[in-house]
Order: C-alpha cells, then structure tokens, then sequence
C-alpha cells in the first residue's frame, strides 16, 4: 500500500496539471469564454431547438434564448427598438392550384412548376399582349435561362426537353425554397415551367390557370450594442454577425429528422455571443459594437436584408460576420479565411493583428463557390461596407452540411474556441479605432443561380 502513494500522489498532480494546461488551452487569460462557447453551442443545436426554421416556433424558441443572453451580457438594444428582437414581416407564397394545357392536353401536375407572387393567373396564347413561350432543346444550354425562369422579367411558359429534367428538378427545389418574399407581390411577372415528354412541334397552343395564396410571416433578428467609449469614433459601428437559424426538418435518416444545424451555423451564432460577451468584460471599445444574429439567411437571407436598412452604411467601418467554424480548415487548427479578401484590406489588417499570435487567417481558398455573395454580409459589402464573412468549414467536402448530422458532436470546441479568441485579437485595430478598412466597391447584382 505505502509503496502506490507516490505513484497515487503523481497521477493526481498530473491530472490537475493536465487540467490546467486543458483550461489554459481553451481560454487564455482575458480570452473568450469556453464554458460560454460550450454552454450556447448545446443549447442553439440540442434537439429539441428542432432546427432553428425561421418563422417556426423553434426559431422564436432560439431567438428568446439569445435576447436573454444579450440581457445576461448587459448589451444595450439598437436605439428604436424596445427590445433585443428585430421583428419584420415577410410573405409567404404557396401554389393553391396550377393547371397546364399544351396543344389541348393536359400536363401532368408533377410535370409543371409556377414561379409567381400574383394571386391568379388565367392565360391562353391567344392573350394580348402575349404570353411569351421559350422553348428549351436538348442542345440549349439550360443554365442562360435560369435567370428569366426564376426571376421572369414576362410572363412566360417554359417547355424543356425530357433531357434537362436534372434542371427541371433544380427548378422545383429552388421554388420549394425561396418561396418567401420581403414584400407581397414583387413582381408582375410570372413563369410557368413544363417539363415535356417531348417538346411540341409547330405552334404551341396553352391554357394555364392558377392560384396562389400569401401568408404573412413575423421574423426577428437579435441585435444588441456596446456603444463605444470614445466620443470622437462612437459614432463609428462595427458589426459581428452570424445566422441562428437554420433548415428544421428533413427527411429521417436512421430514425433522425432534425437538421441541428450545429456548425451552420449555430458555431457562428455562439461565437457571436462569446465576442460579446468577451467585449463587454474588456470594456475598452472606442468604436460602437453592434452583435446581431439575423434569421432567415437559408431562406433568402431576409435578416441581413432588413438590418441593413435599418443603418447607415457610411457609418460601418467594418463586418465581421461568422460562418461555420466549428470544424478544422484546410489551413490546419488555428486558422480560417475571409471570403472576399481582396476587395478590401480587411484581410491583411486582421493579418497585421494577429502576428506573434498561434492563429491566422487565410484568403478564401474556394473562389469558385462565390461564398462572398452567398452569406449575410453580402447586403452590406454590396453598398460598399467592407463586410466579410469568416468560416473554417472544407465546403467542397463537407458531407454533413444541410443533414441531420450536422451535430455538436461532429465539431471541434476547443479549436472553435480558439478561433473565437482569433477573431477577438484580429478585431483589436478595428474596434480601437487604430484600423479603417477601405470600403468596397458597391455592386448592384451579385445574384446565385439555381
């Protein structure tokens, strides 16, 4: 017995030693809190958030608990609300009935598709002014239509060769998606698209009635602020931002329906809280802070959309906006990129920050998937803020996004917590008002494709 004391004695200042060097690890001193990251990752992706769907119940759920956190932080709400909650409308389009004609026969309702925000559509070929038909052969390219069939520019019926039916299915999922709009009707202009068994020859004759209803929808971003210290730059705003929501349910996998959503990106939304509250302690920020978590970026990114007009963009400095970080990237732990790093220098004065630090960042090494323009800070790099999304996530093979096993478990905390703590240091030029980044160059269109 006397003789397992020492060893005894040695494995348990070693576990407390380890312990220690685990603790040091994860939360340096005055670093971001991982009990914090922990604590708001399993919450924002535990099962019973049930996917965080915007406009459902479990995102009102997700967006209470983070308003209660900005409480906890002791941020300040965004002067004109009453609340940390943002609420908004938006609409809801669902076709109640489509029924399609060619040449006097009926088109099967699996073979037709209407793309419309307009509450009736009655139309014939013989209408004035005429309905347009576009006829899609097998030799077309189907991608130079995509535009004008799910963004009509007149009202057109579409007729597609048996061998796009891959397109025509690209179409469905894209109208099953994005069938919310920020306002009720937004465009006079509707496209039905028919996917034939083969394409008519000679000329096309067409009835298509149908009827659509709206339904109003209450979204709501959670916006809290730090005002800043310093009279002369509180006027000056910079922005972290992440979605909370994500896509509900799909269908079960191993008995499984949830999307979780947990490193989309419910590791963005924590990194959020994480920062805010890591700024809040820190207390020395001379630009305004403003930490927003916006709802429905899956389904079209209307948060961002309406945040953005709720600002003045010449007032931003700069947007960090977070996305997808809870898993190692293609640079190695400690590291992520900044999509859109050369259309400002955001990039490299985050780089300047960073050095004689264990973390770095990155340009974007995936420039053919146009992540700039597909996340919430394309609304505002658009008008010229240099907003910039930074994530960790391998996209092209990453086989777990938009499944129901995108789950805490398939994350790495302590690197994202390390990368939260990154992104915290990167930001010290900025919010001190020692950095500007230079704006970008404002863009009309940047649209995605189906």
């Amino acid at each position: 017995m006397r003789n397992l004391i020492p060893t005894v004695l040695f494995l348990v200042l070693s576990t407390f030693q380890l312990q220690a060097q685990k603790k040091t690890a994860s939360t340096p001193a005055g670093g971001v809190s991982a009990a914090t990251v922990e604590r708001v990752m399993r919450t924002l992706a535990a099962d019973n958030m049930q996917g965080r769907a915007a406009a459902k119940p479990s995102g009102l759920q997700a967006a209470q608990f983070l308003a209660t956190e900005f409480q906890r932080i002791g941020l300040q709400m965004l002067p004109g609300l009453t609340s940390y909650e943002q609420v908004f409308p938006a609409y809801e389009t669902h076709v109640a009935a489509l029924f399609v004609t060619l040449n006097n026969a009926p088109v099967a309702k699996e073979k037709a598709l209407l793309v419309s925000t307009q509450p009736h559509l009655n139309w014939t070929d013989t209408d004035e002014p005429a309905t347009r038909v576009l006829v899609v052969g097998p030799q077309d390219n189907m991608q130079q239509y995509m535009r004008d069939i799910v963004r009509p520019r007149e009202n057109t019926v579409v007729l597609l060769d048996p061998t796009h039916a891959p397109a025509f299915k690209r179409i469905a999922d894209y109208v099953s998606h994005s069938n919310v709009r920020a306002e009720k009707t937004e465009s006079p202009f509707s496209s039905v698209v028919v996917l034939t068994s083969a394409l008519p020859e000679g000329k096309v004759t067409f009835k298509v009635a149908a009827n659509t209803t709206v339904r109003t929808l209450e979204l709501r971003n959670v916006v809290g602020v730090l005002p800043g210290k310093d009279q002369a730059r509180a006027a000056e705003q910079v922005v972290f931002s992440a979605h909370y929501d994500h896509i509900g349910f799909l269908p079960a996998v191993a008995g499984d329906s949830i999307a979780n959503g947990a490193d989309d990106d419910a590791s963005g939304t924590t990194a959020v809280v994480a920062l805010a509250e890591h700024f809040k302690k820190k207390n020395n920020n001379a630009r305004s802070l403003i930490f927003v978590a916006f709802t429905a970026e899956e389904i079209g990114g209307f948060g961002s959309r309406y945040f953005s007009k709720q600002l003045d963009p010449a007032k931003i400095v700069a947007m960090f906006n977070i996305e997808m970080i809870g898993k190692v990237s293609k640079f190695g732990p400690n590291a992520a990129f900044i999509t859109g790093f050369e259309r400002s220098d955001f990039g490299p004065l985050l780089q300047a920050n960073l050095k004689g630090s264990a973390f770095h960042v990155e340009p974007d090494p995936y420039p053919e998937q146009n992540l700039f323009y597909r996340s919430d800070n394309a609304t505002l790099a658009r008008l010229g803020v240099p907003a910039h999304s930074i994530s960790t996530d391998q996209i092209p093979t990453d086989k777990l996004y938009h499944s129901v096993d995108d789950e805490i478990e398939s994350l790495n905390l302590p690197n994202m917590t390390a990368i939260i703590n990154g992104i915290a240091r990167s930001a010290t030029g900025i919010i001190s008002g020692q950095q500007t980044p230079t704006r970008v160059a404002p863009e009309a269109t940047a649209t995605q494709k189906p």
